[in-house]
């Protein structure tokens, strides 16, 4: 509590009391329980943060022009609120709250607003950047369960930004580039071609970008790559992996970065001979290997579940 809300007087305490306990039982007809439960645990702590700031008038005036703001900035595609949401690290909060930790299996983060539906297939050893700009990069690794076992079959959606720091729904146009999905063989083995992730900004021109200098933060972004990885039987998972040795992992303005999820890119000399014999020229590229544990969709494993 604020020193602020310690000197309220204990008159000007029960009339902000009342008003709390009158909202509160005004949901207490709600058939959902549920519902009631989110919606009063709601009101609880606006109230608390309104009493314990003693926000004025106008403060709450502008917040109301902020959220607006946020709003008419949206549209199909762009998601200002979910920049707003990871920028306040309430997506990685709710990430970790639905992801309970679970011994052995990889790590979820943020899913971010640049995932599109319908994205190409490529095969094993395919090409997912659609001649997006960008240092190429192999990825490879294996999807298996907590008990070691692998699965095939496994659904993997992979996007990323360009080497100019954009996605490719941020140019306007109707281009497809960085995202794909693929499947893992029957030894749940996957590897593809990629672009090595470079840093860049999250969209700050908008609501969010003015928020963001007005309290002296960055916009910027770890360097990284997204997967989402889905299988029958499985619990879905959303990550991303970072590049060992950037600068930008400790302040990564969405506070995405698991140390679990940092891995390292081995840098390779133009000329050196590629995993699946593509021809390069004189471009140097990189590759990394992202082996991923997958937990069941109840959170234990078939040997636990034995035990």
């Amino acid at each position: 509590m604020t020193d602020a809300a310690r000197t309220v007087s204990a008159e000007q305490t029960l009339v902000e009391e009342t008003l709390l306990n009158n909202v509160l039982r005004s949901f207490e007809r709600a058939e959902d329980p549920r519902l009631k439960q989110i919606m009063q645990s709601l009101v609880s702590h606006a109230h608390q943060f309104v009493r314990d700031v003693r926000l004025t008038e106008t403060e709450w005036q502008k917040a109301i022009e902020f959220l607006t703001a946020v709003g008419h900035i949206t549209d199909d595609r762009r998601q200002e609120f979910i920049l707003l949401s990871d920028v306040l690290g309430v997506s990685s909060q709710t990430i970790n709250v639905n992801n309970a930790a679970i011994p052995g299996a990889t790590e979820a983060t943020v899913f971010g607003p640049f995932f599109v539906d319908g994205s190409p297939e490529i095969e094993l050893g395919g090409d997912m950047s659609g001649g997006a700009n960008g240092e190429p990069c192999w990825v490879e690794g294996t999807i298996k369960d907590l008990d070691g076992n692998p699965v095939p079959a496994a659904r993997i959606e992979v996007w990323e930004a360009d080497e100019d720091g954009l996605y490719d729904v941020q140019y306007g146009d109707d281009r497809v580039a960085c995202r794909a999905h693929l499947y893992t063989d029957e030894n749940g083995e996957y590897h593809f071609w990629g672009l090595t992730p470079t840093p860049y900004p999250i969209p700050h021109d908008g609501p969010v970008g003015k928020m963001l200098e007005a309290t002296g933060r960055s916009p910027m972004r770890a360097s990284h790559l997204h997967f989402m990885v889905t299988a029958p039987g499985l619990r879905t998972l959303v990550t991303h992996i970072f590049v060992d040795g950037d600068d930008l992992l400790k302040h990564d303005t969405v506070f995405g970065v698991k140390q679990s999820l940092v891995k390292l890119f081995e840098m390779q000399a133009p000329g050196t001979a590629t995993p699946d014999g593509r021809d390069l020229g004189d471009a140097a590229w990189s590759r990394v290997r992202f082996d991923i544990v997958v937990a069941p969709e109840q959170g234990r494993s078939a040997a636990t579940q034995a035990a």
